[in-house]
Parts: structure tokens; C-alpha cells; sequence
């Protein structure tokens, strides 16, 4: 049997033959071509979006007293307090004329960096909201060097998204791509300020996109290397369109592992359009509480495949017990989408507009039905208009405030009321504790599988917790009691 060879192909081995080159050596030959095509070049990206992204500081006023001498009675008072020290009878004073009253200062710090991107060419800008929360001022640095001081045009803790504007014109906005077109394994680029280096670029690939890690966003997940300081970056496909907003990483190190999280622009741009109109985010809620469907309970039940949203409790006087939703019920529908896993829901309902006639379709014992129902409004986010981040911080202790978490102590009335033996109570939830769903007036009774009876418990807890990571928390809020993950950003 005569092996015939194509000519192109012969003269090739006939021309390494000649040269003593063994075929050994086409292999990475071919593979070096190979690779020369599939590697991306990033610096046309770079000179396309690079101009549009910025550095943020913020600052913060701290108030400090000027006294001349020694400390004032009020000032001991506290100390005593503090340390749970039995307080002295102080001698009585008469002021004396002459003496300098101590004044209040106050002094402005650091608080941090991170970064932002031009949103529109005159001067309004996005970021994650943890970026800019609590600051008393906000600087924005553009590539050329220009700095401007900033106004907050909102913040959304829910889904890290902030918005903030700048006094100028005319300059270089990133394009927005279609999240809907990303890929797992595709190309993707951030650019942002790690440890404050400003303008720098990192790549790698999508991991997977619908990532679930909070209560309204599916996160898209990459191994772009994410660090502090990249916070309100943007992402940015090989079309050098911003598709997503650096936010999150997992790590055991407080440093990057590979793992980071984006919040996808087409919730941002949603969020953000929000906040430009009204300063906030109006949410939706229909009062349930709900989990997956195992596929043991749809074949038990008649459903067939695993899909939906299972009701476990129905919240009182909610819009769900008015339209007839009850205990055991499938949601397997919102407004005709379909809901695929449980945790949907959520962001269906929430990302409609409150006071809006919806349906919602249940499977109940074998049949399918049609509910109608008029979704009311989250309330948490009425509750984060009483008072400023910053005012909400001051009530923080030192225990808590890694996990913006401040509490306080159950009354006995308060404890027979709920039936529960110990607890505190939720009086403060900001950054990574208001992210991760918790809110004002929540019962705390467990914190890293250790139960916590008082305040000085709960702080013991929190003390010798790692705080980089994830932190589980066991809490009550009416009937339901429930386990949420505060995990810290980045």
C-alpha cells in the first residue's frame, strides 16, 4: 500500500528534513501560531476606555475636642461607663471665668479609594456604593489629572450601586454593553486604583455568569484580578463595552484568589437611572417567605421539574395574603416570566415598580392558578431615609463595625413576646450588613453557629471572628427566622 501525501504538505517535510529539524518540532510550531491568534490584545482597549475610568477618594470629618488640661467631667463619666467601672462622686466646680472652655474641632481624614467610570459626558459618574457611603467628601481624579469635588446623587446598598456628579462637560463616557451577549470563558478586562494605583488594568475570563450572592443580583463571576481600591471599576469586554462593576472578591487573605464579582450593568443602569431621578430605589415586595423546590418535592407534588419558588410562610396583611397566596404554594410565574430557581423571585419583584397590578401564577395541589396582585414597597429602603450613613455609623461598636452591624439589648417583655431565651436586637445595618438584607428592628440570635444572648456575647463573637470572611448570621424578623451571609467588600 503506497501512502500518498499532499504536495504542500510533502514539500514541508522535505524542507525540515533538509534543515535536520525533526517533526518534533512542527508541534509547537503549529501551537505558537495557534496561540498567536487566540490571545487577545488589550491596548487598544486600554487607549479606548482608559480615559473614562477614575480614581475616587473619600474624606471624612472627624471631631476632635482642643481642651487645655485635663479631662473634662463628662469625658470621665464615659470612661467609667465604658469599662463598667463604679462611677465617683465628682467634686462640684464653679467655672472659673478666665478658664478656656473646651471647643469642637473638626478635622478631615482619609477614608478610603476606589474607583468609578464616566457614566455621561457631563460629569455623572457610577461606583459601588460602598465606595462613597458615610463620606463627608468626595474627590474625583481624571486621567489627565484634573480633580473635582464631588456631590452623592444617591446610593442603593442593596445592590452597591452609587451615583455621583461632577462639575464639568465634554467628557470621554464609556459605551454600555449588552450583558445579555456575554459568554462564560470570554475575554474581560478591568481597569481601577488596587492599593491606589491608579489606572491599572488587569484581565482573565468570565467563570460563570448568574452568580448568586445577594438578594437582587445575579453576579457575573471572573478570575479578573480584583483588589481593594478596584471597587466601582468597570468591566469591560473585547468590544470595550463596560458590562458589569468590580465589587466583591471571595477571599481567606483579604486578597485576591481568583474569584471576584461584578455586578451587571444592566441592573446598574437600572439602579442608576433611579437614583438620577429620585435620589433612591423603590423596590417591590409581595410579603412571602420562600425556598427551592428539591426535585424530590416537584416528582412528590406533580410538578415535574424542580423549578419555582416554594412559599414556606406568607407574610401577614401582605400583598400575598390578599391575593390568596398561601403556605405550600409554587410561584412558577411573575408577570408571564418564568421562575427558574427560587431565588428569581426576588429580583422579578423587586425590580417592579411598587403600587404595579401584577400576576402571579401558582401551582397548589396538582393545578395551576392565576393570582392577581398589587406589589407593595420594600421597607427598608423607607427606613434608610431617616438618617445619614454617617450618623448611622456613630452607633457602631467596635465589634461591629467590620460587619456595619449595631445592636442592642432585648427586653425580657421583648423575648417572651418572640419566645426566644436570648438575642439582641438589629439598631443599626449599613454597608456589608445592609447589603447582605438584614435591617433596623431584626432579632440577631445566632452569629458563626455560636448563640448570642446580650450585647457583650454578640461582641465576644464578633471579636474573634475572621474578618475577611463570610460571616453567617441567624436572625428573626416577625415569624420567620432565617440564616444570611455578611460578607466583606472589597
Amino acid at each position: 500500500m503506497t501512502l500518498k501525501v499532499m504536495k504542500p504538505v510533502r514539500s514541508l517535510l522535505v524542507a525540515f528534513a533538509m534543515v535536520g529539524v525533526g517533526m518534533a518540532t512542527v508541534v509547537p510550531w503549529q501551537s505558537a501560531v495557534a496561540q498567536t491568534r487566540v490571545l487577545p490584545d488589550f491596548t487598544d482597549l486600554v487607549d479606548q476606555v482608559g480615559p473614562s475610568v477614575v480614581n475616587i477618594r473619600t474624606m471624612e470629618k472627624i471631631s476632635q475636642r482642643s481642651a487645655q488640661g485635663n479631662p473634662s467631667e463628662e469625658e470621665m463619666l464615659e470612661f467609667f461607663k465604658r469599662f463598667g467601672l463604679p462611677i465617683p462622686n465628682f467634686p462640684r466646680q464653679m467655672p472659673r471665668p478666665n478658664r478656656p472652655q473646651p471647643q469642637q474641632q473638626e478635622e478631615e481624614q482619609p477614608r478610603g479609594v476606589g474607583s468609578g467610570f464616566i457614566f455621561t459626558t457631563d460629569g455623572f459618574i457610577m461606583t459601588n456604593a460602598h465606595v462613597v457611603e458615610g463620606a463627608d467628601e468626595v474627590l474625583v481624579t481624571l486621567t489627565d489629572k484634573r480633580e473635582f469635588k464631588a456631590k452623592i446623587i444617591g446610593t442603593d446598598k442593596r445592590s452597591d450601586v452609587a451615583v455621583v456628579k461632577i462639575e464639568a462637560s465634554g467628557l470621554p463616557a464609556v459605551k454600555v454593553g449588552d450583558v445579555n451577549r456575554l459568554r462564560v470563558g470570554e475575554w474581560v478586562m478591568a481597569i481601577g486604583s488596587p492599593f491606589g494605583l491608579e489606572n491599572t488594568v488587569t484581565a482573565g475570563i468570565v467563570s460563570a455568569k448568574q452568580r448568586d450572592t445577594g438578594d437582587y443580583l445575579p453576579f457575573i463571576q471572573t478570575d479578573v484580578a480584583i483588589n481593594p481600591g478596584n471597587s466601582g471599576g468597570p468591566l469591560i469586554n473585547m468590544r470595550g463595552e463596560v458590562v458589569g462593576i468590580n465589587s466583591q472578591i471571595y477571599s481567606r487573605s483579604g486578597g485576591f484568589m481568583g474569584i471576584s464579582f461584578s455586578i451587571p450593568m444592566d441592573e446598574a443602569v437600572r439602579v442608576s437611572d433611579q437614583l438620577r431621578s429620585n435620589g433612591r430605589v423603590a423596590r417591590g415586595r409581595i410579603g412571602v417567605q420562600i425556598e427551592a423546590v428539591s426535585k424530590e418535592i416537584a416528582e412528590s407534588i406533580g410538578l415535574g421539574k424542580p423549578v419555582g419558588a416554594m412559599v414556606r410562610a406568607v407574610e401577614a396583611g401582605s400583598p400575598a395574603e390578599k391575593a390568596g397566596v398561601e403556605a405550600g404554594d409554587i410561584i412558577t410565574r411573575f408577570e408571564g416570566k418564568t421562575v427558574e430557581k427560587s431565588s428569581d423571585l426576588p429580583r422579578l419583584v423587586g425590580g417592579t415598580k411598587p403600587g404595579t397590578k401584577s400576576t402571579l401564577t401558582v401551582f397548589r395541589r396538582g393545578t395551576t392558578k392565576d393570582l392577581s396582585i398589587v406589589i407593595a414597597e420594600v421597607e427598608a429602603d423607607k427606613a434608610a431615609l431617616k438618617a445619614s450613613a454617617r450618623d448611622e455609623k456613630s452607633k457602631l461598636s467596635a465589634a461591629g463595625q467590620a460587619f456595619g452591624l449595631g445592636v442592642s439589648e432585648l427586653s425580657e417583655a421583648q423575648k417572651k413576646e418572640l419566645k426566644i431565651k436570648g438575642g439582641v436586637k438589629v439598631d443599626t445595618a449599613v454597608d456589608a450588613a445592609a447589603r447582605s438584607g438584614l435591617r433596623e428592628g431584626d432579632v440577631i440570635v445566632a452569629v458563626a453557629n455560636t448563640a448570642v444572648g446580650s450585647v457583650k456575647e454578640f461582641d465576644a463573637v464578633l471579636s474573634k471572628v475572621d474578618k475577611n470572611k463570610p460571616l453567617n448570621v441567624l436572625f428573626r424578623r416577625g415569624e420567620w427566622t432565617q440564616y444570611v451571609l455578611i460578607r466583606p467588600a472589597h
